[in-house]
């Protein structure tokens, strides 16, 4: 008997596999099932994709015999999202309900776009309602500090998928003023927050945050990716429990979530099928070993994506979750396989070991590091924001904490890598919920 309780997501699995409520787990049946979807898939785009009707014609004969035959078929990239978007949709322009733009940050290229019908949209709902489940009850109250305003964004659907499991759901937007957000959760007796993480940091160390202690009994983090050290900062400061989230606009927002064991992110497998692949040359990888997560959509009408390269770092977990749950789990997802600090000779810092470093530290609330000079003479910047009670002595610490990296400490030794000035500033960088941290090079 396990500890925890299992999954919403696998009653929703049961459901989606025709087996009876509360079964044994039954991995085959779900491999069953996403072979029979993928291959569904493939006719589909065959049929209605004029963009995958001529990626895939010289494999009309290939069969899908089995989930590792997925892997002969071609990848989809980033790039084909900028240049083919039209010709990917499958649908005629008056069915496509929601269309999103997304922006490349700090570069010219063109955006890229995907499109979505309700049922997509449907589908994005009922995910929301189930992962919800795990961390609040009818009758909560949650305050999305997510972007909400526009019909079906992320904060609205989050929003009405709460309303079905009779919880309410409080639009607030991302955080500009801590206080006033504070004040507001104060306002509507939230028991459950959903933000990005370093603006939930910034309302849990707020001197006002501990109006809210015992009141906050779960929060969400989504959006970027989640410092182990600023999980246990938010869990201290409110003795509440932090659930993390994975997904990207190209998963239809939501991909997975973890549950009360917090051991991975338990996946929308129903209509996500996950494969991880070396990077470099593509080939799969086995369960349990990292490399890039690519993903393709099980039940998607209007923009259906074969095997997409997500750019993300992760692996798969083998076996089934200390919950009893047998949905397949991505571990931690740390990063974009892009960010990470160029050293040189193929080794590289992942902003994610930059990210543990600095947010262990008592009073840091964010930071941004900038990169500048050339291979083998480079500087390192950084700008961190503090509380006020702890700004004295703060960029002392963050620049110790940096100087002690492993990865970095020959670097510094040899002169190949200074670190600049370390600044204190007193300023949020608003996100748009969209962005992700990452090392930026001078402007």
């Amino acid at each position: 008997m396990s500890a925890y309780p299992r999954t919403p997501l696998d009653h929703w699995l049961e459901r989606k596999l025709g087996l009876p409520t509360n079964t044994a787990p039954d991995p085959e049946a779900l491999a069953d099932y996403q072979l029979e979807r993928l291959r569904q898939t493939v006719a589909y785009l065959r049929e209605h994709s004029p963009f995958y009707r001529r990626r895939l014609a010289g494999l009309a004969a290939e069969p899908l015999d089995s989930l590792a035959d997925l892997a002969r078929r071609p990848f989809t990239t980033a790039q084909d999202l900028r240049e083919h978007h039209q010709a990917m949709l499958c649908l005629s322009q008056s069915r496509v309900a929601r269309v999103v733009t997304l922006n490349t940050s700090g570069t010219t290229a063109a955006p890229k776009r995907l499109y979505f019908s309700d049922d997509d949209l449907e589908l994005t709902l009922n995910f929301f309602h189930l992962g919800m489940s795990t961390m609040v009850e009818p009758g909560g109250r949650v305050l999305i500090l997510l972007p909400g305003r526009t019909p079906d964004s992320v904060g609205d659907l989050l929003a009405r998928a709460l309303a079905r499991m009779e919880v309410q759901g409080v639009i607030h937007g991302p955080v500009a003023d801590p206080a006033e957000t504070l004040a507001q959760a104060l306002a509507v007796e939230a028991d459950c927050l959903v933000g990005i993480p370093v603006q939930v940091l910034a309302l849990a160390e707020h001197p006002a945050a501990q109006s809210l202690c015992g009141k906050i009994k779960s929060v969400l983090l989504t959006t970027d990716y989640v410092p182990r050290a600023l999980a246990r900062r938010v869990e201290a400061a409110w003795g509440c429990e932090v659930f993390e989230h994975y997904g990207m606009t190209e998963t239809g927002l939501g991909a997975g979530v973890d549950c009360r064991a917090h051991q991975g992110y338990h996946l929308r497998a129903a209509d996500l099928y996950y494969e991880v692949v070396n990077p470099m040359d593509g080939a799969l990888l086995p369960p349990g070993e990292e490399g890039e997560l690519v993903m393709t959509t099980l039940t998607r009408q209007a923009m259906p994506l074969l095997r997409y390269r997500t750019g993300d770092l992760g692996r798969l977990l083998p076996g089934p979750c200390p919950c009893g749950g047998f949905t397949p789990r991505l571990a931690r997802v740390p990063g974009r396989l892009s960010n990470r600090l160029d050293l040189g000779g193929g080794v590289g810092l992942p902003m994610w070991r930059l990210d543990e470093a600095l947010f262990a530290l008592p009073g840091l609330l964010d930071f941004r590091a900038v990169l500048s000079g050339d291979r083998g003479k480079r500087r390192l910047e950084l700008t961190v924001r503090p509380t006020p009670a702890m700004a004295h002595d703060l960029a002392a610490r963050a620049a110790q904490a940096v100087k002690e990296l492993p990865e970095l400490a020959e670097h510094f030794a040899t002169g190949e890598l200074t670190l600049g000035p370390v600044r204190c500033i007193d300023l949020a960088w608003i996100s748009d919920g969209t962005a992700k941290r990452s090392f930026s090079l001078p402007r």
